[in-house]
């Protein structure tokens, strides 16, 4: 797998533990079947494609991207689909999770190990 191809699977990764994490909210302790389903099924495939990852991207780099920008993605879409309103530290935080995410995608030499 190309380095390309690992980003790409990094982001399949992060979108299937964001929808399973949206998914894990409407489950209400596991208590709906339909959502308990998506959310098992997400995860595990989260967790599959973030393995494939590890065969070229360094664990910590890619679990650093894949939690980061997934708890950016939650935080954003539960906002807006469950009324979950950030203050304005929470909101700097996340920002400084991005801008952690940026910081090791643009100038960390781990990538090339």
């Amino acid at each position: 797998m190309s380095l390309p191809q690992a980003y790409l699977c990094l982001a399949f990764a992060i979108v299937a533990e964001v929808i399973g994490t949206t998914a894990l909210k409407a489950a209400d302790g596991f208590t709906r079947p339909v959502p308990s389903l998506v959310t098992v099924v997400c995860y595990a495939f989260s967790f599959y494609l973030l393995s494939l990852c590890l065969k070229v991207l360094p664990t910590g780099i890619a679990y650093a991207i894949w939690s980061g920008v997934g708890i950016v993605l939650i935080s954003t879409i539960s906002w807006f689909v469950h009324g979950q309103r950030l203050d304005w530290p929470a909101i700097a935080g996340l920002g400084l999770i991005i801008a952690g995410v940026a910081v090791i995608n643009l100038f960390s030499k781990s990538l090339s190990h």
